[in-house]
């Protein structure tokens, strides 16, 4: 079964783990926020190889961190409202891709993640 993995991917794996075990919370949505990102990103360069096996463990790669994503989200109303709508909405794009890729969808999708991480990003500076 380790004969089939790919040696970058077990890398990549080795390194995820390492960071969840030290992160705070706050990382750990930073962490799901990138794995989404780089999930999404491998997904359409996937899809532009025509490679799908690859493209299917990625969008399975971004499905997990939504949904860890998803699952952290803590209370009702206002942010927590917000944030489960853009979770459920992103769930959704994903989703409809598995079968009929839609490239556009995922890039824009992806796009919306970037520009979160980058709002979270800059509120870490200002505090």
């Amino acid at each position: 079964m380790l004969a089939q993995r790919n040696p970058s991917e077990a890398y990549r794996r080795v390194d995820f783990d390492a960071r969840i075990a030290t992160a705070a919370p706050g990382e750990l949505v930073v962490l799901c926020l990138e794995q989404f990102i780089s999930g999404t990103g491998s997904a359409l360069v996937a899809h532009e190889r025509k490679n799908n096996a690859l493209k299917s463990q990625a969008m399975t790669r971004a499905m997990s961190a939504l949904t860890a994503l998803q699952m952290g989200v803590d209370g009702n109303g206002g942010l927590a409202t917000a944030l489960g709508q853009f979770y459920g909405a992103a769930r959704k794009t994903l989703l409809d891709s598995v079968l009929t890729f839609d490239a556009a969808a995922i890039a824009a999708l992806r796009q919306d993640f970037i520009e979160v991480a980058q709002a979270l990003a800059g509120a870490a500076r200002a505090s």
